[in-house]
């Protein structure tokens, strides 16, 4: 998480599979609400998004990507656990090179030693129809 008053710059990976998507579980705890957003992670100082996409996919699931597109970029303002945030966000279309990641229903990864996620494929629908959140909401224009 980052620190009051500072902007995060985050590097993700829009994968989609048809009408689905693959995204990664997250959970407020003020707001009492789970969210969905797209995998991928923060780009150190000295790396490009593009390598951080790449370095983040293989840390959390040991995965390696092709056919990487860059989308845009979304510059993001939410409340998270009842405290401001602020991201920018360079959001890249890629897929997965190992076909083994289209079978799964889920896996779990962790960012920390105390902060396990889910990964799992959703349907676009889902999220168009408003029974999941999918965040940020300007995710919308690139599916």
């Amino acid at each position: 998480m980052s620190k009051a008053g500072e902007i995060r710059v985050l590097a993700l990976g829009l994968i989609r599979d048809g009408e689905r998507i693959f995204v990664s579980e997250g959970y407020d705890p003020a707001k009492q609400s789970t969210f969905y957003r797209a995998l991928g992670g923060g780009v150190d100082f000295g790396e490009t998004s593009l390598i951080a996409l790449k370095r983040e996919f293989q840390e959390e699931i040991q995965a390696e990507l092709t056919n990487i597109r860059y989308l845009g970029c979304i510059e993001n303002l939410f409340i998270f656990n009842g405290r401001q945030g602020h991201e920018i966000i360079q959001l890249y279309q890629c897929d997965f090179a190992d076909s083994k990641f289209y079978q799964l229903e889920s896996l779990f990864f962790s960012e920390s030693p105390n902060h396990k996620h889910r990964a799992l494929w959703i349907n676009i629908e889902r999220f168009k129809s408003g029974e999941l959140t999918l965040v940020p909401t300007e995710f919308f224009n690139y599916l």
